[in-house]
């Protein structure tokens, strides 16, 4: 059974950095791609972060503030981030896929969630 659990979330103040854990079970997690989507509360669910094969691609809100990283041996995807901003708050979501693109296709398992807010 596929199993995506987010973790890390919380309330922090603008500039702040927050470190978000992404532990993965069910499926061979050095064989597929892992990415990092957001849902602001009334808005639709945005790509943040997307490591493919070859690449990593980042959602220009976030890049250079956001660092996508991940450990093998503990089948654990991180995002890093740094800067936050008010704008930042929403829930974040962990995914995996085989064939992701770097605009956030092709993700096929989904966690359920981790909430960030951001005060000013």
């Amino acid at each position: 059974q596929v199993q995506l659990v987010e973790s890390g979330g919380g309330l922090v103040q603008a500039g702040d950095s927050l470190r978000l854990s992404c532990a993965a079970s069910g499926f061979p997690f050095t064989l597929y791609s892992m990415g990092w989507f957001r849902q602001a509360p009334g808005k639709e669910r945005e790509f943040v972060v997307s490591w493919g094969s070859g690449f990593i691609s980042y959602a220009d809100s976030v890049k250079g503030r956001f660092t996508i990283s991940k450990d093998n041996s503990k089948n654990t995807v991180y995002l890093q981030m740094n800067g936050l901003k008010p704008e930042d708050t929403a829930v974040y979501y962990c995914a995996a896929g085989r064939r992701v693109t770097s605009a956030g296709g092709g993700f096929d398992y989904w966690g359920k969630g981790t909430l960030v807010t951001v005060s000013s």
